[in-house]
């Protein structure tokens, strides 16, 4: 790796000790970005499955169902690593494992379980994702996965950029905070006083946010005119073992390198 590229790899694991999230930036070169673009977009017109829709995932702003007008948006083309190859070349590249290897081990895996898509969102027809945890959902022996987000195109609070709570990865909230699907209640005083406390991760084409699964976060709607197309990968150590017979157990670990 280049000298920059071992410099973001230093910095790295002190920045999600300590926020939960890192970002480097460029880490993705312009010919990737623009390759992967045109193969994403390809899936999208026509739309190629497998994918999840707007309807099916229920969030604020969603179309209520498939058959209504926007119903059958898009939110992720799924299965991501496998179905775009150049894609899946580089979320299993030396460049991500240098920075994910100090906190998971010479012999970290990329789930096909969790994540593992194109997130996109869609101007008029997009959702918003309330305050939550990813591993609320997920079945692990313990809950220390890292989720790496590419940015295919610039994200900003106009089109829906993540907003990430710094340091919310080390807090332990009682279960009453949370509502009944596990998102952040923004009606408790001490979650508004959280909530406050919140950053928006502004990234360009080719930037990269790693984020521990315990990092609080929430994402706009897309207000602008484009579709905001973003890469996620979700990664865990070889030794913290998916729960058998569970979501997170469906498909095996893809090895690095």
């Amino acid at each position: 790796m280049s000298g920059e590229s071992d410099q973001l790899a230093s910095l790295a694991p002190s920045a999600l000790e300590r926020d939960g999230y890192f970002v480097a930036r460029g880490l993705a070169d312009a010919a990737l970005i623009e390759r992967v673009r045109a193969t994403v977009e390809a899936a999208l017109h026509p739309l190629m499955g497998p994918v999840e829709f707007e309807a099916e995932v229920g969030y604020p702003g969603a179309p209520p169902h498939l058959e209504s007008r926007g119903g059958r948006t898009p939110r992720r083309l799924l299965h991501a690593a496998s179905r775009f190859p150049a894609l899946g070349d580089w979320a299993r590249s030396a460049a991500v494992a240098n920075i994910l290897q100090p906190w998971l081990g010479a012999e970290a895996l990329l789930s096909q379980c969790h994540h593992n898509c194109v997130m996109t969102k869609h101007p008029g027809y997009s959702s918003a994702t309330l305050w939550h945890q990813d591993i609320r959902y997920w079945s692990f022996d313990r809950p220390e996965l890292l989720s790496v987000w590419l940015a295919l195109g610039e994200e900003n609070s106009r089109n829906g950029a993540l907003r990430i709570i710094p340091g919310s990865h080390r807090l332990h909230l009682d279960r009453g905070r949370f509502d009944r699907d596990l998102f952040l209640r923004p009606d408790l005083k001490e979650n508004k006083a959280l909530i406050r406390r919140s950053r928006e991760v502004a990234l360009a084409p080719g930037d990269v946010l790693f984020f521990h699964c315990r990092a609080m976060h929430a994402a706009g709607v897309n207000r602008s005119d484009q579709i905001k197309l973003s890469c996620v990968f979700t990664y865990h150590a070889a030794d913290n073992r998916p729960i058998p017979n569970t979501r997170s157990d469906r498909y095996p670990g893809l090895p690095l390198g």
